[in-house]
């Protein structure tokens, strides 16, 4: 995984949120929490899998809407960063964090109703594996997003800290087959980079964003946009 010994530093998960949802940043993770709430809902008593659940942003939000929900990550400092907010939104009892590989989960085959995992594969380097083990420990729906090959994100990726694996839209149904998961439905969105929004403020960016959600649909919009959202099940 690109990003290991980043993630593990204590200020980087201290200032995760703030930096890339603050600002205009602020409809990204909006939009992020509806797509995780259509495709897993119904949320009530359903057992959870979040693959590299980082601060627990999606985590503690689908234990508020009384999830069984595990979150799993590398990064001892994004567990604990994670752990309270758990405490502060007082749903520790609906939740657990746990440390572990994303390739090898500690878990048996079906144990999860459904697996998910966001803003994970641009780091992966071998996104089969993660992804079949996300299949494995499911026995119903996959849920994650990726970055798109011919976004506006390719123009910069050079620029990020680790950059991003960008994927075209016949790889990823081609990881799908892989981890034997049907393809259930794909959503395109966003044609403006993630780091535009998060440069201007509030009130800019909702103007923007209407533009921008206005440009994406049709099927040159969906091809250029930045991301996209497999929901994926067993046969």
């Amino acid at each position: 995984m690109k990003g290991q010994e980043f993630y593990q530093a204590d200020a980087v998960a201290e200032a995760y949120e703030d930096k890339r949802f603050s600002r205009g940043g602020r409809l990204i993770d909006r939009r992020e929490k509806e797509a995780v709430l259509e495709a897993l809902s119904p949320l009530q008593d359903r057992r959870i899998l979040e693959i590299a659940c980082g601060t627990g942003r999606f985590t503690v939000m689908l234990a508020e809407r009384d999830a069984d929900i595990v979150g799993l990550d590398i990064s001892q400092a994004m567990l604990s960063q994670g752990r309270e907010k758990a405490k502060r939104a007082g749903v520790t009892d609906r939740l657990d964090f746990m440390r572990g590989d994303a390739a090898r989960l500690p878990f048996p085959d079906n144990h999860f109703d459904a697996v998910f995992a966001m803003r994970f594969f641009h780091l992966a380097d071998t996104p089969q594996a993660f992804l079949t083990e996300m299949a494995r420990v499911s026995k119903d729906l996959v849920f994650f997003d990726t970055f798109k090959a011919r976004s506006a994100r390719s123009v910069y990726n050079w620029a990020l800290p680790m950059g991003s694996r960008l994927y075209e839209d016949s790889e990823v149904k081609a990881l799908i087959a892989g981890a034997d998961l049907e393809l259930e439905s794909v959503i395109d969105d966003f044609l403006l980079p993630y780091g535009l929004y998060r440069k201007i403020p509030d009130w800019m960016a909702d103007g923007l964003r209407d533009l921008d959600t206005a440009a994406t649909d049709g099927s040159v919009g969906e091809s250029l946009a930045t991301v996209s959202y497999w929901t994926a099940r067993h046969s």
